[in-house]
């Protein structure tokens, strides 16, 4: 059932939690809501539901106006972070709750607790109280609650917040392959983790100070970001920052940086209006700086090695370029082993990933031209 979030605004007293969010979530689409603690992720989930009411604009479901009906009348239903399991109750009577509240007859109960227990791997579990469950198979049972009266609309606020890595990462891949499996259901899915937001959603919304910056593909968040916020949340490591100058020199342009003069003419009609002088960010991703070879074309700067982060497959390393600026690269390990701190090195980047935006602002300028490699390559 389609979502439309229409110029949602709410305040608490003299916090404005949410300042005009406007979204639209097609039928059966898994949509992440990625934002920091405190943008206001959860309250728009619960003026979904209905538990908050909205100091403006309107929540429909599938065309209908929700902004007046109670909680019970939304089919919807919202999974908290806490999992809120009635401890008292087996994963049973915790997963028939909202049927017996709704006066289904008993037998259609047992089918479907059974129905639910299976897909969700917890008929071994339904006898149990939820002390005696692993946080994954309470997370589950909150999830089963929540599935058993067949929402169109399915709102999960942080579920894996509580488990440990290896869970995370288990019920990761349990969220898509239930979604798969509910086919009709729309799940919106609100997290700090950009990595659950980028690997589950099919779309992600970036939430910041109860503001939608962007709506886009995993993908086009990480490529092509529309400000500084959403470059710097999305990516792991977080993209490298440094302020930079434009320059005029000899009938062309450049962006000075304290390391190192990239050219200006990839962004050469977006640059027009902008006199020289003026300060820009210049964003580099970790994974497009490498140490260089000999022959390798391309902008190249010294820097000093400073710290190493082994990951297994990979390896971090921190450096700083320039006297004082300090960046990170992302290099596999075969590469990265025979790198010491302390080490010289003369460091490569990949002009087609580097992403622009004004300092003022944050916003980020467009390429107007295609990269050399793309070039090269077209």
């Amino acid at each position: 059932m389609e979502l439309v979030i229409g110029d949602v605004q709410k305040r608490f007293g003299a916090v404005e939690a949410l300042r005009g969010v406007s979204l639209t979530v097609p039928s059966g689409e898994f949509f992440a809501i990625l934002g920091p603690s405190g943008a206001g992720k959860t309250t728009l989930l619960r003026i979904i539901a209905g538990i908050e009411k909205p100091d403006g604009g309107r929540i429909l479901i599938g065309g209908r106006d929700l902004n007046d009906l109670p909680v019970r009348a939304r089919d919807t239903a919202m999974v908290f972070q806490t999992f809120a399991l009635y401890p008292h109750l087996s994963t049973f009577e915790n997963l028939a709750y909202p049927l017996r509240e709704a006066k289904v007859p008993r037998e259609d109960i047992k089918r479907r607790v059974a129905e639910v227990a299976e897909m969700l791997r917890l008929t071994h579990t339904l006898a149990r109280k939820p002390s005696t469950l692993s946080g994954g198979e309470q997370q589950r049972c909150a999830i089963g609650r929540a599935l058993i009266r067949r929402p169109k609309l399915l709102l999960l606020d942080e579920p894996l917040t509580n488990l440990d890595a290896k869970l995370r990462h288990d019920t990761r891949a349990e969220f898509k392959r239930l979604h798969r499996e509910l086919r009709t259901t729309t799940i919106v899915y609100a997290t700090p983790d950009q990595l659950e937001a980028l690997s589950m959603g099919a779309r992600v919304g970036v939430l910041r100070q109860g503001r939608i910056t962007q709506v886009d593909t995993p993908s086009a968040l990480y490529e092509t970001p529309d400000d500084d916020f959403v470059a710097s949340l999305v990516g792991d490591p977080p993209i490298n920052l440094v302020p930079g100058t434009l320059r005029e020199s000899g009938g062309g342009r450049s962006i000075d940086l304290p390391f190192l003069g990239l050219d200006a003419s990839p962004w050469r009609g977006a640059l027009g209006g902008f006199p020289a002088g003026t300060k820009l960010t210049v964003g580099l991703r970790p994974q497009a700086i490498w140490p260089a070879v000999a022959a390798e074309a391309g902008p190249r700067f010294p820097a000093r090695v400073y710290l190493t982060e082994p990951l297994g497959d990979v390896t971090i390393l921190d450096i700083v370029a320039g006297g004082d600026t300090r960046l990170r690269m992302v290099l596999p390990q075969e590469q990265a082993y025979r790198i010491a701190v302390d080490d010289a090195i003369e460091c490569a980047v990949d002009p087609d990933q580097i992403c622009l935006f004004a300092q003022e602002t944050g916003t980020s300028i467009r390429r107007t031209a295609m990269g050399a490699r793309a070039e090269a390559a077209a």
